[in-house]
């Protein structure tokens, strides 16, 4: 009985959560599609290009809460996934562009620059849109497989797996800015015209990114909560708790890690898709060890263990740095540091845990208000 009121309940707060997401997000996009501009809701296509970015974050924070809150595997490499599908996405847009770039050449601008004279087979196939579209959520997937299955077998896991996961962004990081990978050096992929023949610089192609990175964040939100309320969420959880528990138990500790950290992968791939279109740029400054910590503390600050927690960290950090960064420049990374101390030290459940003692504390307040027909009395 208490299972199925439990569930009942799970059920409740996911359509709420889903409601208001959506809801928030419908009311965004309508006051965008109004006819005047002059209305003080309406986005520049900036600001609405910015609005999206933030939610193809709050994609990314949803699977590193599914790995990290839920079943307590800390990746400081997150950035590694987030990378290859977008890559994957900048691959396909470069090929796009065709004899409209500088150069007026087949091959992208920074393959002329480096005299080759033919396109790189591994390029071949980013042509197809299609195979560009399974592309950023396969190629981070099957990387994290192979990753994983050899990690998670081998049972190496806490502070060793973070650290492992560490070294291989910085491994990343660095042949990402090589030459000779092909795949724009340092100054990485940019420059794009069009996607599926519509132009990237028309404001009616943004807000259609918008709708699409809309529809992502929600149905990664419903998947991830769907994985956390199944029989397979409770395995998760426990692992968390006690791993040697779980083997005790019977369970494969391991293919539950490998299946999550696989899963978590390809939110990163699709998150990163959806980024470089509407930001119009990926570098490997995208994916090296920073960006990976700061993904980290995007679900620590808003509150790992909840999915709603990660998604408004995620959306509510990003929007302080641009704040900070735009009119306090020297004083983000500061922020950033205080910031994920506070949480840390005074808030181990991040800011979801602030709302939760809120409402207890009026919730308490309001009990002990005297009732006055009870005083008369």
């Amino acid at each position: 009985m208490n299972s199925l009121t439990h569930s009942k309940k799970g059920n409740t707060d996911t359509l709420k959560w889903v409601l208001i997401i959506t809801g928030c997000w419908l009311a965004l996009l309508m006051m965008n599609l109004l006819p005047s501009k002059d209305s003080i809701f309406y986005l520049s296509s900036f600001n609405l290009n910015t609005a999206g970015k933030y939610m193809a974050y709050a994609i990314l924070a949803l699977g590193i809460d599914l790995l990290w809150g839920y079943t307590g595997i800390l990746s400081l490499g997150q950035g590694i996934f987030f990378g290859l599908g977008a890559y994957c996405m900048g691959m396909h847009l470069m090929l796009s562009i065709g004899g409209e770039g500088a150069y007026q050449s087949d091959l992208p601008d920074f393959m002329v620059w480096n005299q080759l004279e033919s396109l790189p087979l591994f390029w071949q196939p980013f042509k197809s849109f299609f195979f560009s579209m399974v592309g950023v959520m396969a190629v981070p997937a099957l990387f994290a497989l192979v990753f994983g299955f050899l990690t998670f077998r081998s049972r190496i896991k806490g502070v060793y797996f973070s650290i492992i996961t560490q070294a291989l962004a910085l491994t990343v990081w660095l042949l990402f800015n090589q030459n000779s990978m092909n795949l724009g050096g340092t100054n990485g992929l940019t420059d794009f015209k069009k996607i599926l023949d519509f132009p990237l610089s028309d404001a009616a192609t943004q807000r259609v990114l918008f709708i699409a990175t809309g529809i992502c964040l929600i149905l990664a939100f419903l998947l991830c909560r769907w994985i956390t309320g199944s029989r397979l969420g409770k395995v998760l959880i426990a692992i968390r708790d006690n791993e040697g528990r779980i083997r005790f138990s019977g369970y494969s500790a391991s293919r539950y890690k490998l299946f999550v950290f696989v899963v978590s992968a390809a939110l990163a791939g699709l998150a990163g898709a959806l980024y470089v279109p509407q930001v119009g740029i990926i570098t490997p400054g995208q994916i090296g060890v920073l960006p990976s910590i700061e993904m980290i503390v995007w679900v620590a600050v808003g509150g790992r263990g909840t999915l709603v927690g990660a998604l408004l960290g995620a959306i509510g950090v990003n929007w302080a740095r641009s704040f900070l960064t735009s009119n306090y420049p020297d004083l983000w990374l500061y922020f950033l540091g205080l910031l994920f101390i506070g949480v840390v030290l005074y808030f181990p459940k991040g800011m979801w845990e602030v709302s939760g003692r809120l409402k207890t504390l009026l919730k308490s307040r309001k009990k002990k208000q005297p009732v006055i027909g009870k005083q008369l009395t």
